[in-house]
């Protein structure tokens, strides 16, 4: 099938009757590609937390600042990016690939609207490839499966997962997900992960109201939950902590904002 037959089929499948997590995000973020619902959605949010914009726009930062990392210091040439979202500035292989063009990068989401948009407008860099998935979280297997033609598991590979395992519910395992995605990788990969906390009431109030509608509920976890997720592997200084806590650029905060309700970490396969 080719690019363009993808990005139609894609489109045919989209659901603009109830609000999709990906869709509400773009809204967050400023984007244009979301639907009345979304908005909706979007600014039921931000009147119950006026906030969540800015955690959104801090968790972008997180991965900017993390792929940083991962492909300067690091050294990673390969990055399974797990649940993408809608293209904006600042994508994966844009950032990866600007420091190593070789790297190669494979996107992966079950949203078709992602899918139709990631295949219009992320192209890689001749030097090295990129790739997009249609598939679930919680389907590891599918995801290793599919991201193998792209990727060398016998070499390091970055896993990012930005707000992705809060939409796995515990009765899903996410923990277990997350080992399994990280199994067959070699010694030296590396697991990004950030997510929601449950530690502001106006913000627990907030998704508490979004998933009543949405297609994709979200749950909100401590920050020691969120921490187990990287269990058995070496934590990158300064481990897990408020997004813009992790290794900020040094003129970016005189302090960091005080209301953050989101917790990430980068960690190390050994």
């Amino acid at each position: 099938m080719s690019d363009s037959d993808a990005a139609e089929s894609a489109w045919s499948r989209v659901d603009t009757t109830v609000p999709h997590s990906a869709r509400v995000w773009d809204f967050l973020l400023g984007g244009k590609d979301h639907f009345p619902v979304d908005r909706e959605a979007g600014e039921t949010l931000l009147r119950l937390f006026p906030d969540f914009a800015m955690v959104a726009r801090l968790q972008r930062e997180f991965l900017v600042r993390a792929i940083r990392y991962l492909a300067g210091e690091a050294g990673i040439r390969q990055f399974l990016d797990i649940g993408t979202g809608l293209p904006t500035a600042g994508n994966t292989h844009e950032i990866a690939q600007g420091i190593a063009r070789e790297s190669r990068v494979v996107y992966v989401d079950n949203d078709p609207i992602v899918l139709a948009h990631a295949r219009a407008l992320l192209t890689s860099a001749p030097e090295g490839a990129t790739d997009y998935l249609d598939a679930d979280v919680r389907d590891p297997e599918a995801i290793l499966a599919g991201a193998a033609a792209t990727l060398d598991f016998s070499r390091p590979v970055a896993v990012m997962m930005l707000s992705i395992a809060g939409q796995v519910t515990d009765d899903e395992d996410p923990r277990g997900i997350v080992d399994r995605l990280l199994e067959p990788l070699a010694p030296g990969s590396y697991l990004a992960l950030s997510d929601g906390t449950n530690t502001n009431p106006a913000l627990v109030e907030a998704v508490t109201g979004y998933n009543k509608n949405a297609r994709n509920s979200y749950q909100l976890r401590s920050p020691d939950e969120i921490a187990r997720f990287f269990t058995g592997l070496e934590l990158v200084e300064p481990g897990v902590v408020p997004t813009p806590e992790w290794r900020p650029a040094p003129d970016r905060w005189d302090e960091p904002p005080t209301v953050v309700s989101a917790v990430c970490g980068v960690a190390r396969k050994p």
